[in-house]
């Protein structure tokens, strides 16, 4: 199946070191994604080159057009939108601030219907309606993520590229969190998740890839990574005991 994002032969580096190894992975459209692997895999540099702020050599296309050269900018007003992995939101701001500010990129553009958005956001997340007059610092692990994925979807992303959002959270949290990310699939938004917890990711996925040391080992079927034995006694045993120590 053609993807609406592609990637092929990706590689990206550090100075002399390269981290990224001729990646190659593609996001169809109104599908979940998933790139599972430990720590320091390459995973979050992946996303970070895919919207822009690491230079890497390869191809990558949204929806067919080549994006050498593009802005982050750019790559967002396009469509291709990062929930970064620490939020990365503005504390001293409300919530409802914050998010209407995900929307930069649409404001001049003609037919731009930000109260229509901003009201989208607040059925999905009620807590964020809530509190929407809050400043973003006073708000919960997982209020923060959710403000996070509301602020992206503000943007009217084709693609949606998480980058570890169930770090830090509580157990029920992350299952939250997960259960949003289903539902976003059936609104047509094409995902693409980074998760160390690969548990929860597979359960939602319906593709994965696994990057080890920059290189990709593995790639299938969502529920059939969850049944591979390397899977199971690498990834899944650990992420089921990272879980029960953080309950």
């Amino acid at each position: 199946m053609s993807g609406l994002l592609e990637v092929r032969d990706l590689r990206v580096a550090y100075g002399k070191v390269e981290a990224l190894h001729g990646l190659s992975l593609n996001v169809p459209e109104g599908r979940i994604v998933t790139v599972i692997g430990p720590n320091g895999a390459g995973k979050s540099t992946l996303l970070n080159c895919l919207a822009g702020l690491l230079d890497g050599r390869g191809e990558v296309t949204l929806g067919g057009r080549s994006l050498t050269g593009v802005s982050t900018e750019s790559r967002v007003a396009e469509g291709l939108v990062l929930v970064p992995e620490k939020r990365e939101l503005f504390g001293a701001m409300t919530v409802e601030d914050n998010l209407v500010l995900g929307a930069f990129s649409r404001l001049r553009k003609k037919g731009t219907d930000v109260p229509a958005s901003l009201k989208d956001v607040y059925r999905r997340f009620p807590r964020l309606q809530e509190r929407r007059a809050q400043y973003a610092a006073t708000l919960s692990g997982g209020e923060r993520q959710m403000l996070a994925l509301g602020r992206a979807l503000m943007g009217n992303p084709r693609v949606l590229m998480l980058d570890e959002p169930s770090l830090g959270l509580a157990p029920i949290v992350v299952r939250d969190i997960f259960h949003i990310i289903s539902e976003l699939r059936a609104t047509g938004v094409s995902i693409l998740l980074v998760e160390q917890n690969a548990r929860a990711a597979l359960q939602v996925a319906d593709y994965g890839y696994v990057l080890e040391t920059g290189e990709q080992v593995l790639e299938g079927a969502g529920a059939e990574l969850a049944e591979n034995p390397r899977i199971v006694e690498t990834y899944l045993g650990l992420a089921g005991k990272r879980g029960a120590a953080a309950a």
